[in-house]
């Protein structure tokens, strides 16, 4: 199973981007989303940008998975 975790873009230069994924930051390659710019939010999987997010789905998607991480958290 593959899983691609939504991120914010911090910063750009040239191709990779510096995003924050759950206040790490981290580099991640935008060669497959040029159209990325700083603030979007992309889904990153295995070191790329794989696509662009609207902000609400975004943070919609990282409310739900917040809330599975609290419920294993009860649950072990």
């Amino acid at each position: 199973m593959c899983l691609a975790i939504p991120v914010r873009i911090c910063s750009i230069e040239d191709t990779m981007a510096e995003v924050d994924i759950g206040g790490n930051r981290i580099q991640v390659s935008i060669e497959l989303t040029p159209e990325a710019v700083v603030g979007s939010y992309v889904l990153q999987h295995a070191g790329y940008a794989i696509s662009v997010l609207d902000q609400e789905e975004a943070l919609e998607t990282l409310s739900m998975l917040g809330d599975i991480a609290r419920l294993g958290e009860e649950e072990g």
